[in-house]
């Protein structure tokens, strides 16, 4: 390892770190002195949170926060407790134990007000209200947190003291004033003012912020800035927040196919980082999964986000109604919207109309179809409400379509095609096709029930149409089911026919009867070969993966890692022992809400450990691959289908609706109208 002097190392892991070459740090740090050196403590922190160990990370700056304090260096040990806080704020969305490690560095710090950790422990402070749903106190310490960053030249606390405070003006409801003051915090992150981590962070509060007011044109633009820089500025943890704000805007612009590419690249990437925070991207998935049609998928990834403490409503409900269960996705969305979740969140409003929004637009449509007035008017003035004090596309289209299907239910189709009219104009305005074709088919009932038949079929089919070009394949064919004759130009598959998808070296050739084309092989289509085969067997997708690669099915398949290692054990269970401080300083309080909060850290951490290890004491482990190949699977099967549309449409209509992709694929028979294959 060489005979540098330990304060040569600490040099050369610096400028490792600022060339971005964590693991050369960590390396460089390797020595039996560093655990006893402050300097290279802090630059270990640095390194393992930009190699990807975020519990690493964490535990250094404890291990320097000791350290110190055995040396009696307070100061600077508030200032390492406050880290440890600024870091567990950002990515484990446990607020217990970030108070925990405030009111510590509070304590080192007592009787010394000029130190530059004050303005840390500050904004920490503001965020951490904000999250917990306290606005008053968010902004005065938001405010300390700008004053004290200028006086100690503190860039990061005057940049984050200022995005917390452009929230909190939109929650108030001047939406154009704090829409303002983002573009001046997002000027000034553009012009390279602050370190890498503020920067990312501050964008992804920002596209945060434009999505929570529903404006994906707004957050596309912001997007498109965090994803340029992110290319050789981003690490740790924010290229996966880039990620899931990649999946957020195609899942209003489309394709499905690349909105899920990224939703799932989103949760591998931040597996590692976040915590209870993992079910936002996990809700991401399910979002774009449900306007796939992939309704198992959907609802798997719904599950996935509760199990993290995170709402799966309205997404979870929708599911439901699109199976068909009206009754249960009622119940559902009435309970979620009588019982919100509290649970601390930047990156979805914490509390308010806002918050509420689309529970209220999922309890439009649910009423709608159940027939049910009196929910369905509740619903329409909660969005009439909401969207006039938070003016945005989506929020006008939520309340206009709302009071399009009230008028539908009073019997009043006129009124129904105006507003569905304007919803139909507002989705189109900020290219969201998935939503505005919904849209269109209100729009089609009022123009039915007004006897404009014709005109009611076109809407259907140019919805058809675009949720078809959109990747929502499940959806069109639902909707094409309901026409005369076919939508568009995709033919449907002959009766009691024979099929031939025989594979020649990389040649294939594809048809119904005498009606063949040769294409070129693919990927997905020996996917589909292979369910071909045999026609109603389930196969998992990490068998076709490895039966595709030559492996033998009949192995043991890899059992996955740890969901938990044994540092991040150890790590949730001085957690705890922080939320346990936590809730004996909030009864000694009364404060209530904070100890309720702090219980239901207490609740995850606990249940976190719980899943974690099994019987005996063994750990549960996680298949990483077995998600894996159902992203890879499936987006295979869709390319190839896609492709092979150009050549022999009539076949790629028909697996289409018959090829059913997710964890387990299977050709389902068309009991009406079977095919027999050869391949």
């Amino acid at each position: 390892m060489g005979t540098e002097p330990l304060d040569d190392r600490v040099d050369a892991a610096r400028r490792s770190i600022r060339l971005g070459e964590w693991r050369q740090a960590l390396d460089v740090l390797d020595t039996e002195e560093a655990p006893t050196s402050p300097a290279a403590l802090e630059a270990r922190a640095e390194a393992f949170y930009g190699a990807g160990d975020f519990e690493a990370c964490v535990g250094s700056w404890e291990d320097l926060h000791s350290l110190l304090v055995e040396r009696g260096e307070r100061a600077e040990a508030g200032r390492a407790a406050a880290m440890v806080a600024m870091y567990l704020m950002m990515d484990t969305g446990l607020m217990a134990p970030v108070r925990g490690w405030l009111r510590c560095a509070e304590r080192d710090l007592e009787g010394v007000d000029d130190h530059p950790a004050r303005a840390i422990i500050a904004f920490v402070r503001a965020y951490e209200r904000f999250m917990c749903g306290s606005m008053d106190e968010a902004r005065r310490h938001a405010s300390r947190a700008i004053e004290l960053g200028e006086r100690f030249g503190v860039a990061p606390a005057v940049v984050i003291g200022r995005t917390c405070i452009a929230r909190l003006t939109i929650f108030d409801g001047d939406v154009e004033l704090g829409l303002e003051l983002l573009e001046e915090v997002g000027a000034l992150l553009m012009s390279g003012a602050v370190d890498p981590l503020t920067t990312g962070m501050m964008y992804c509060e920002i596209i945060c912020a434009a999505q929570g007011l529903l404006m994906p044109d707004l957050a596309a633009e912001w997007t498109d800035v965090m994803e340029r820089w992110r290319h050789g500025a981003a690490f740790g943890g924010l290229h996966g927040r880039c990620r899931v704000h990649r999946a957020e805007v195609f899942r209003v612009s489309g394709t499905c196919e690349r909105a899920e590419a990224e939703a799932i690249a989103a949760c591998d990437e931040l597996r590692p980082w976040m915590r209870r925070e993992f079910g936002w991207p996990l809700v991401e998935l399910g979002n774009v999964r449900l306007r796939a049609g992939d309704l198992d998928g959907a609802e798997d990834a719904y599950r996935q986000a509760s199990a993290h403490a995170w709402s799966p409503q309205p997404g979870l409900a929708l599911v439901h109604l699109a199976r068909g269960d009206d009754a249960l996705a009622a119940s559902m969305i009435a309970d979620a919207i009588d019982h919100p979740v509290d649970i601390p969140s930047k990156e979805r409003p914490p509390f308010g109309p806002l918050r509420l929004a689309p529970l209220h637009d999922a309890q439009a449509q649910i009423a709608y179809v159940r027939g049910d007035r009196a929910t369905l008017a509740a619903a329409s003035s909660a969005l009439d409400d909401v969207a006039d004090r938070y003016p945005s596309p989506v929020l006008r289209s939520y309340a206009l379509l709302a009071r399009a299907r009230l008028s539908m239910l009073d019997d009043q189709p006129e009124h129904s095609i105006e507003s569905s009219n304007l919803a139909v104009a507002e989705l189109n305005g900020i290219g969201a096709p998935f939503e505005a074709a919904l849209a269109r088919l209100v729009l089609a009932e009022g123009l039915e029930a007004t006897g404009h038949g014709d005109q009611a079929a076109v809407e259907r089919r140019s919805a058809c149409d675009a949720l078809a070009s959109f990747g929502a394949h499940w959806w069109a064919e639902r909707l094409e089911a309901t026409f005369d004759a076919p939508c568009g130009d995709t033919p449907v598959a002959a009766a009691d026919t024979e099929g031939v998808f025989h594979r020649d070296a990389d040649m294939r050739t594809v048809g119904f009867g005498t009606s063949v084309a040769v294409v070129r092989d693919l990927k997905g289509l020996r996917y589909v070969e292979r369910l071909l085969a045999e026609p109603g067997r389930e196969f998992h997708a990490a068998d076709l993966v490895r039966l595709e690669a030559g492996a033998d099915v009949t192995a043991p398949v890899d059992r996955g890692v740890p969901m938990l290692d044994d540092a991040a054990k150890d790590a949730y269970r001085r957690r705890l022992a922080d939320v346990e401080e936590d809730i004996a300083a909030a009864r000694a309080d009364n404060d209530i809400g904070r100890a309720e909060l702090a219980e239901r850290d207490r609740e995850y951490l606990i249940a976190e450990l719980t899943r974690a290890v099994g019987l005996g004491g063994r750990d549960r482990t996680s298949s990483d691959g077995a998600e894996r190949a159902r992203g890879s699977v499936t987006r295979s099967i869709r390319y190839a289908l896609d492709r092979l549309a150009a050549s022999s449409p009539a076949v790629a209509s028909h697996l289409r609706q018959h090829v059913q992709t997710g964890t387990f694929c299977r050709y389902e028979v068309d009991s009406l109208h079977p095919v027999t294959w050869t391949v």
